[in-house]
């Protein structure tokens, strides 16, 4: 069995941003030389998210209006953790978006369904950040 990993960096001009990151995981495939196996990607960091769904831009203002419900960012007084930091909102975000996904790998692509993509998400941006990506198998 062999194993790759390589760290994805971004740096995001916003405080929530969703980035495809389908080629860029498709990329580590080609370079790791494995054909079938899995794939591990996660956000490295605890206010981030990586998930998978379709990429259409109607879905994704719905992400961002639901999130927003469920966690608003303001006011930053009502969250307890709020003291040195002001994001308390996206910890709670990531927790619901959840942490990783696991992918199977077949005959060196993605195994996905036809409107499957992998997204980055960020709610606590605007700065350098990082997702793993180790692929295992054959």
């Amino acid at each position: 069995m062999k194993s790759y990993r390589k760290e994805l960096w971004f740096n995001t001009t916003k405080r929530r941003e969703l980035i495809n990151i389908t080629p860029d995981v498709s990329r580590c495939i080609a370079e790791s030389g494995i054909k079938e196996g899995l794939v591990l990607v996660n956000a490295m960091h605890i206010t981030a998210s990586v998930f998978i769904n379709d990429d259409e831009s109607g879905l994704h203002h719905d992400y961002e209006v639901w999130l927003e419900k469920l966690a608003p960012e303001k006011p930053y007084s009502q969250y307890k953790h709020n003291g040195f930091e002001d994001n308390a909102d996206a910890h709670l975000k990531r927790t619901v978006m959840g942490r990783e996904v696991v992918c199977a790998l077949t005959d060196g692509a993605l195994d996905f369904g036809p409107w499957e993509q992998i997204f980055y998400g960020e709610f606590d941006g605007k700065r350098k950040k990082r997702v793993l990506v180790k692929i295992i198998g054959e």
